[in-house]
């Protein structure tokens, strides 16, 4: 007799061949209609399942999770943060917590370095002009933005990312400057002709851009404060690809609206999905969806790796991306 399937229950709608790939696998249930879920389903899913498969825009609190149930053995995460899981408390519970890292570097990286060139050279407006039909004509004093060769780029995080956007960085001329808990290794130093501060403010304080690459955390809430930002020469800009939550969002918007900042780039907010009212009215700032990994390959990528962590897990081995708590 066949061993029974595991029940998997998936929270948003994911890439169709994962989906297919998770239905010959497991008893699977797919959210078909992509509406995000309520807490109450949540924890009505979390109930009737062996594998939750959630993804960013699922809040799993302690609250939440204290309304598990005993039947729940996994959460295989959709996406490479867990930030809006409480892995202590999934783990107090008995719940293993897995994650996607890696599978999201280099795209992420990807729009990281279009962001740098979007703020700088004001694609996003330029664009804006000409489809609005107000192009009337090319001029030596219209719309300049700034040359990126040659400047200082700080890079807060220098983990898979991080580095993945400093050897981009590097073959478009930017002298790369980073903080991290720890140095990198001498080798990847050396590959990336990176200085590290062991002070952010003291780096902050030097750089014409920076990009903010680390995850979300306690330690990292607010890490570029209204104070560190005020650091900033006014003629920075400052990119964001990781979370929203790691710059004061409206201390930034206050910036930018007074001029003491140049620009910024971001993919994320504070309060996703809202955005600063403020911000969308600033013509010096180019707003995208969270849209770093929004490739079909590194969907697919993703999805892959779930599966293979609930495969895993459901075979009696450790998930090869199990997220224990003193990691984050």
């Amino acid at each position: 007799m066949a061993a029974q399937k595991p029940k998997v229950i998936v929270t948003r709608k994911l890439p169709d061949p994962v989906e297919t790939r998770m239905r010959e696998l497991f008893d699977t249930e797919l959210n078909l209609d992509d509406k995000p879920l309520t807490g109450d389903e949540l924890v009505d899913a979390m109930s009737r399942c062996d594998v939750l498969v959630p993804t960013i825009t699922d809040r799993l609190d302690s609250r939440i999770l204290s309304r598990a149930g005993d039947r729940l053995k996994l959460i295989a995460n959709f996406g490479a943060g867990v930030d809006n899981i409480d892995v202590t408390t999934a783990n107090a519970r008995g719940v293993i917590v897995t994650n996607t890292p890696g599978v999201l570097t280099e795209d992420t990286a990807d729009l990281t370095m279009g962001l740098i060139m979007a703020s700088a050279r004001r694609v996003v407006e330029g664009a804006n002009v000409v489809q609005a039909g107000d192009f009337h004509g090319w001029s030596p004093t219209w719309m300049l933005g700034r040359r990126i060769w040659g400047k200082r780029l700080g890079i807060i995080g220098m983990g898979r990312i991080g580095q993945a956007v400093a050897r981009r960085a590097k073959a478009y001329g930017l002298s790369i400057h980073y903080h991290n808990r720890k140095p990198v290794s001498a080798r990847i130093a050396d590959e990336l002709e990176a200085t590290y501060w062991e002070s952010l403010d003291q780096m902050l304080a030097r750089m014409d851009i920076v990009s903010v690459n680390c995850p979300h955390t306690p330690a990292t809430y607010h890490l570029l404060s209204a104070r560190r930002l005020k650091l900033m020469q006014a003629h920075a800009i400052v990119v964001n690809t990781a979370r929203g939550e790691i710059i004061d969002e409206g201390a930034l918007a206050n910036m930018l609206a007074r001029g003491e900042l140049a620009g910024a780039g971001l993919d994320v907010y504070e309060h996703e999905p809202a955005v600063n009212p403020k911000l969308l009215k600033l013509p010096n700032v180019v707003l995208l969806p969270h849209m770093g990994s929004a490739t079909v390959e590194g969907r697919i990528d993703m999805g892959e790796k779930v599966i293979v962590n609930i495969k895993t897990f459901m075979d009696g081995h450790r998930p090869p991306d199990r997220v224990i708590p003193s990691m984050l």
